[in-house]
């Protein structure tokens, strides 16, 4: 799994932090998705589906 995220698109509504902490951050000074790790370990594999999944922005995509 590779996770890419469009800075873009964004906006900042921080639901990817809170399916996936350990992949995703905010950058302090606008919210911006930060992503931490760019291949996940499998065992966070469902955590990332569902933070791409309730990204109101569509700024997370999942390479299989």
């Amino acid at each position: 799994m590779k996770v890419v995220i469009d800075e873009e698109k964004c906006v900042a509504a921080g639901q990817c932090v809170a399916a996936a902490a350990e992949v995703f951050d905010q950058r302090d000074e606008d919210g911006i998705v930060v992503l931490l790790n760019e291949h996940p370990p499998a065992e966070l594999a469902d955590d990332v589906r569902q933070a791409a999944a309730v990204c109101p922005a569509l700024a997370i995509r999942i390479e299989e």
